[in-house]
């Protein structure tokens, strides 16, 4: 079996010792070839790659962006090549091994696989010994032409926002850990507009919903981790299912706070509210908004949009896990 692992040495949680023991582990149960990502969208060229040259798998070692990278780069075509069809995941494309090196690495841990490293490694490896293999569905989002598959979240309003700000700070050397998170998530919401919403929810079959403040859209659960404890905004929301979308029409804290509460404690339970947007297992809808406001994607902040259309892409990648 033919691999090929993509390491970021910039991952938040990556270092030589790390990849050092995984290279060694993963080189002696497949024919491996190793692969350092030097910049944004290095991964997807690189997984692009892999699959024209017919390797069997790719390995990540990095956080959800560059997973998400590798992702893109497995299922679109690069330079107007012919990819194999989505219904059939196992004909022509690599399957997926992931080894979590970021901060949340929400993507590995929605797989089962533990947080360190060290101890994914040993789980991949029985999943390659035993051909052990999932298939996921995916979201993609399309925008102004462009199309972006996300693996376990996407975002209008004030996430992105947040997950901009965060952005910003690593650009200047910060690490983005989970109390960073949480800071700069309060110190946004102080500055944020609570006053005029300006997201607009349509789709078929599915009543339009305006005056939302920011929209979270899941394609499974959690959306993501304040250290160990899920954050959980659609828990129906799974890799089996459509998409999964929580809207908010108030920004105030008096609504807020039940919210925040109910996420960060429940488990199976929808939040509630009159104030509140929630959609279940859809296979498309679109978000309009009256002026450019932020949108991310796995983590990865992707500018101020005005509409993007979510659609769920099942049974689209093969993981070994």
């Amino acid at each position: 079996m033919r691999a090929m692992l993509l390491v970021n040495p910039k991952a938040t949680t990556t270092n030589a010792r790390t990849r050092d023991v995984l290279i060694r582990a993963l080189g002696a149960a497949v024919e491996l070839a190793v692969e350092e990502t030097g910049y944004r969208g290095h991964a997807a060229s690189l997984a692009a790659t892999a699959r024209s040259k017919g390797y069997d798998v790719v390995a990540v070692l990095g956080g959800d962006g560059t997973i998400n990278e590798t992702v893109n780069g497995l299922l679109n075509p690069v330079n107007g090549e012919a990819v194999p069809p989505l219904d059939d995941p196992s004909s022509g494309r690599p399957a997926l091994i992931v080894i979590p090196g970021g901060s949340a690495n929400v993507f590995a841990r929605a797989l089962g696989l533990p947080n360190d490293p060290v101890e994914s490694t040993g789980v991949v490896l029985e999943a390659l010994r035993d051909d052990r293999r999932r298939t996921v569905g995916l979201g993609q989002a399309l925008w102004e032409g462009q199309s972006r598959y996300f693996t376990f979240c996407s975002g209008m309003g004030y996430d992105a926002e947040v997950v901009r700000a965060v952005e910003g700070l690593r650009g200047t050397g910060r690490k983005a850990t989970p109390a960073r998170y949480v800071n700069t998530a309060l110190r946004h919401y102080l500055a944020t507009d609570k006053r005029h919403p300006a997201i607009t929810l349509t789709g078929p079959g599915i009543l339009r919903a305006r005056g939302l403040f920011m929209a979270i859209i899941s394609n499974t659960s959690p959306w993501t981790y304040v250290g160990t404890r899920p954050v959980q905004p659609t828990p129906w929301a799974s890799f089996e299912t459509g998409l999964d979308l929580l809207g908010l029409r108030r920004m105030g804290l008096v609504s807020m706070a039940p919210v925040i509460r109910h996420i960060l404690t429940e488990s199976d339970a929808l939040p509630a509210g009159r104030h509140l947007v929630q959609l279940h297992d859809e296979p498309e809808f679109t978000l309009t908004a009256e002026r450019p406001v932020a949108f991310q994607l796995d983590g990865d902040y992707l500018g101020e949009r005005e509409t993007v259309t979510f659609r769920s892409t099942p049974n689209a990648l093969q993981v070994l896990v």
